[in-house]
């Protein structure tokens, strides 16, 4: 087993669920299987299937395993669908998971002695089984010898065998020099974009106009920077992932990453049936490398922010912590994109009330280890080199804390990072709405499926009737379906009734 001392690698757990009585798990099991809850019938043997959630946990965002619960998949709903039918021999089972964990049948044992414990009432027992995120640095986990063969993810359908190239991102993801540090056999500086690398050579002799590499010609810059590599073991060189991505022209990149999607929409400001006001996406008027997309989108998504009349000396100082946070969030969506995936989409959006980042290639680490300030290694780092040295971005991990800092003196709604296992990819989303007015909202929807309710089961209803039933005023009952489309009103003003449309 893995021991909680050790160190060499570091195991990311999660939120332990310790069911203390029966009565605990039954009330979970009235919501039924989930995303990281998973029952298994188990009356005298360890199911197989139980390696393969205990993969898929791992694999995804760690869950729970229940031994001892039957599944009745026919029955609707959920307090009947789940039998605790108990287990046998439950030490036995405890001691023969313990002992496949342990062995050549699963690759990798991420577990500690706490993990697995069983749960006895009256007459009954079953087994407990937490399985944590795996550690970026152990994935894959899988039953088997082959990764490809024995891999499971999680989604809400259940676990399910990971696609190969799941598997070879998680190996990828291993690396600890990151990803963009790959040669690319054959590609050499005719492929780089002069017009581009001479903007970006021009703003690092800006940012940094006593620097020695300034003396350096293009190839060798490069080099310094990790865009371009020679491997002398292998007796190999040319430009690397960094280099081609950052600085390459339009038809290279797009001959070795034809997966690579990028694009901006401002979706501010609309009116009519419009879908954006302004785009930036491949069109053949720009050599689309991600250097000039983040030049390009950068300045539209700041324009708008507020900027204070404020002195520097006698220069005005126009940038603001906002300025800087939403920067780095775009930043952040480079340098921990997934590059190599089969597809995948690097998509910028601006709203009236905030912005979006989307990027190809799931979290690295959890998410509540990235909201307390933990420095995920970036899969990019010298994509992240290239950015910081022009003064963009940050390298000692409080890239993302700042984010939150700024939102959160702002009264702006915390910055929500969500990650999608089942398309690969991860969205930080920037609202610029206050948390008092996000309270007040999901209030009113609320309030909104109360008023559906009533008037689904009644029919229909006075004004005086649904407000002493939800405990609001009448005034306020009336401003809530006034903006509900889905509602109308028959009847004269005295006599004046609501009911669901159609």
């Amino acid at each position: 087993m893995v021991s909680d001392g050790d160190d060499s690698i570091r195991i990311l757990q999660r939120s332990i669920i310790m069911f203390e009585s029966m009565d605990e798990l039954k009330n979970e099991l009235i919501k039924g299987e989930k995303f990281d809850f998973e029952c298994k019938e188990s009356e005298s043997v360890v199911p197989k299937s139980a390696y393969e959630s205990y993969s898929s946990f791992a694999n995804t965002n760690g869950g729970v395993i229940v031994l001892g619960v039957k599944e009745v998949k026919k029955v609707k709903k959920a307090e009947d669908r789940f039998i605790i039918q108990g287990i046998k021999n439950p030490q036995s089972q405890v001691n023969d998971f313990w002992n496949t964990i342990n062995s050549s049948k699963v690759n990798v044992n991420i577990l500690s002695n706490d993990d697995v414990y069983v749960l006895s009432e009256d007459d009954l027992s079953i087994i407990i089984i937490n399985v944590p995120r795996a550690d970026y640095k152990l994935k894959p986990v899988y039953v088997g010898e082959n990764p490809y063969k024995g891999t499971y993810k999680r989604n809400n359908e259940g676990d399910y065998h990971a696609t190969e190239e799941e598997v070879r991102s998680m190996l990828r993801d291993q690396n600890p020099d990151g990803n963009d540090s790959l040669i690319l056999e054959y590609y050499t500086m005719d492929d780089i974009d002069p017009d581009t690398l001479r903007a970006y050579r021009q703003m690092f002799r800006s940012f940094n106009p006593e620097h020695v590499w300034n003396s350096l010609d293009d190839k060798e810059f490069l080099k310094m920077l990790g865009g371009y590599r020679v491997d002398r073991k292998q007796k190999i060189e040319g430009l690397t992932m960094a280099g081609l991505l950052m600085f390459g022209k339009g038809l290279p990149i797009r001959d070795e990453f034809d997966n690579l999607f990028v694009d901006y929409r401002d979706e501010s400001n609309l009116s009519g049936d419009q879908r954006w006001s302004d785009r930036v996406t491949y069109d053949g008027t720009w050599e689309n490398n991600l250097f000039n997309f983040f030049t390009k989108v950068t300045r539209k998504l700041t324009v708008d922010l507020k900027k204070p009349f404020k002195l520097n000396g006698m220069q005005r100082e126009d940038d603001t912590p906002v300025h800087k946070a939403v920067r780095e969030a775009f930043v952040n969506a480079i340098i921990h994109a997934d590059y190599q995936m089969d597809a995948g989409v690097l998509k910028i959006i601006k709203r009236d009330d905030g912005f979006a980042f989307t990027n190809p290639g799931v979290l690295k680490l959890p998410k509540e280890e990235i909201y307390k300030g933990g420095n995920s290694k970036a899969r990019n780092p010298k994509m992240q080199t290239m950015l910081r040295m022009i003064g963009f971005g940050d390298n000692a991990g409080s890239g993302f804390p700042s984010i939150l800092k700024t939102w959160k003196e702002n009264g702006w709604i915390t910055p929500e990072l969500d990650e999608d296992p089942a398309l690969n990819q991860v969205t930080l989303s920037l609202s610029l709405v206050k948390t008092s007015e996000d309270s007040k909202r999901r209030k009113t929807i609320e309030h909104e499926a109360e008023i559906t309710r009533l008037l689904t089961k009644y029919g229909e209803m006075k004004l005086s009737d649904i407000a002493v039933d939800i405990q609001l005023s009448e005034q306020r009952v009336r401003a809530i379906i006034s903006n509900m489309d889905s509602v109308s009103a028959i009847g004269n003003t005295t006599n004046r009734r609501y009911k669901l449309k159609g």
